[in-house]
């Protein structure tokens, strides 16, 4: 059981950063990661990047729920809100 929780949290995590990818790729003009990343925080809305890559996440919470598997459901639920409360702190750093 625990097994399956740190499955859904490495998911979680990996979505996420494809997420993260994708999202800066497409609304950072073809730049590298890196620089996009570094444009977003300057510009001040890498927030808004993060929230997006983790929209990905919903995708491996669904199919999860549709394979039964409610563990790694709940992992990737963890992360997902994980992600949200450290996106919040970070509007306010």
């Amino acid at each position: 059981m625990k097994k399956d929780i740190t499955i859904g949290l490495v998911v979680g995590l990996i979505t996420n950063i494809i997420g993260l990818f994708i999202a800066t790729k497409v609304l950072g003009k073809g730049e590298s990661f890196i620089l996009g990343l570094e444009t977003a925080k300057a510009q001040g809305f890498l927030n808004q990047l993060i929230s997006l890559g983790a929209i990905l996440n919903l995708i491996a919470f669904f199919f999860f729920l549709s394979k039964r598997q409610d563990d790694k459901a709940k992992g990737v639920l963890i992360i997902t809100i994980f992600i949200a409360i450290l996106t919040f702190a970070f509007k306010f750093l």
